[in-house]
């Protein structure tokens, strides 16, 4: 396919997720389906201008002056793929499979500066309705924070020092250049490509059929340490999902003691046993999923409670853009009720002198900060372990300040920590 043929693609994938009120991957997926003599590099191509149209929507739209899937992507082409505005302008000359020519107007928007007092969610392109949220955990830096979830994030895995060391792994994907991570010290990461250039695809590796290491952001890998999960321990997953941190804990135990994984859902927790048999976890105990009866049994004797709590995940934005349009109020009032939910539920399991590690990626205050707030209020038997302690004992490079300068709890970011955005609280419960 031509440059003007994957334009005109993304723009009809983005009018069909408009239309649909559907995800991305799905508009994708049928587009793949239905334009078969497209070759994989095209499709990539296609999938990496829509992700950037969204990735920076509410700045393009604003510069623009219109929302529309053509000004998105013409905009995008302008700003992120390194073309300019006369370039666009050629690339559009109406022929077969090219976008109809740019008008006036539009080239006037492809060359338009977006000015500095601009809202702060235009040019951080994040949701208008959550100002206050971004204000009140990020103050002045709300556009600057929000602009640097909104660009391409790396590809970050974590090494199984199970199976393999940093040295073994590095060497294995030198193809891709690889480089240590600046915090973790069994981080792996390989840098975002640009324009149509597609990221590797490392599952696909020999090393991750070997177990030697998993696809995990470097501010994931950290909240795992920071849990202080380790040898001889009973410890506790509690949202495991697919496994990804009980998958770290394992690690991080030496295959000693005993770690529990337990998910509400069936479904969700479905991959842990292939992932838990390549990594060559031998301590884990997988719960029946849903069961609350399977929890009953470890009330009051866990040294460690891991809660990955579901959250809105604002804080994956960069590998998930479409998802900040999507977000609704409703939806995170849910997720706020799901998360006091969960931690009521592992509270109880901690032994007198053990500790909870709560963690989300998301950087709302009302996910974060205030549902440790509430839950001291509601569990006064819990006190909150300062976080650089937390880190000094299980990272060791010097910490930077949280995001949100708080010295009890770490908020991680993209533009503070170069990771995803996440959020870690470590608790212990009083002896």
């Amino acid at each position: 396919m031509t440059p003007a043929g994957r334009a005109s693609a993304a723009i009809e994938v983005l009018a069909d997720m408009a239309e649909r009120k559907r995800p991305a991957s799905e508009a994708l997926k049928d587009w793949g389906v239905g334009h078969r003599f497209a070759g994989s590099g095209d499709r990539a191509a296609i999938g990496n201008l829509v992700f950037d149209c969204l990735r920076k929507r509410a700045s393009a739209a604003s510069a623009m002056g219109e929302d529309g899937p053509r000004a998105l992507v013409l905009r995008t082409l302008a700003t992120e793929w390194g073309m300019t505005p006369e370039e666009v302008a050629g690339l559009c000359d109406g022929s077969r499979f090219a976008p109809s020519p740019v008008s006036e107007e539009e080239l006037e928007g492809l060359k338009r500066t977006l000015p500095a007092g601009a809202p702060a969610h235009v040019r951080g392109d994040y949701p208008e309705w959550l100002d206050a949220a971004f204000a009140q955990v990020f103050g002045g830096r709300a556009a600057e924070e929000g602009a640097a979830l909104s660009a391409r994030a790396p590809v970050d895995l974590r090494v199984n020092t199970l199976k393999a060391s940093s040295d073994k792994v590095l060497k294995s994907l030198s193809r891709f250049e690889p480089a240590t991570t600046a915090y973790s010290p069994v981080g792996v990461r390989i840098a975002p490509r640009q324009g149509p250039a597609r990221s590797p695809h490392v599952e696909a590796e020999a090393g991750h059929g070997k177990g030697w290491f998993a696809v995990q952001d470097e501010g994931s890998q950290i909240s795992a340490l920071m849990s202080g999960a380790g040898p001889r321990q009973q410890v506790i997953d509690l949202c495991a999902g697919a496994g990804g941190k009980t998958l770290a804990l394992a690690a991080q135990m030496e295959n000693t003691g005993q770690l529990y994984a337990y998910d509400s859902d069936r479904m969700r927790l479905r991959p842990i046993f292939e992932r838990l048999k390549r990594a060559g976890a031998r301590n884990v105990q997988v719960l029946p999923a849903g069961e609350a009866g399977a929890l009953a049994g470890l009330e009051g004797k866990m040294d460690l409670v891991v809660i990955d709590a579901p959250c809105t995940g604002s804080g994956v934005w960069r590998r998930r853009p479409d998802a900040k349009w999507r977000l609704t109020p409703d939806m995170l009032e849910a997720r706020l009720a799901e998360q006091l939910a969960v931690l009521d539920k592992g509270a109880p399991l901690v032994k007198p002198g053990g500790r909870l590690a709560y963690i989300t990626c998301s950087v709302l205050p009302q996910e974060n900060s205030e549902q440790v707030t509430a839950f001291r209020a509601r569990h006064p038997d819990f006190e909150v372990v300062p976080w650089r302690e937390a880190w000094a004992a299980a990272v060791p490079v010097a910490a930077p300040d949280s995001a949100d300068r708080s010295e009890e709890t770490l908020l991680m970011t993209p533009l503070s920590h170069g990771t995803d955005g996440f959020f870690v609280a470590v608790l212990q419960r009083k002896a």
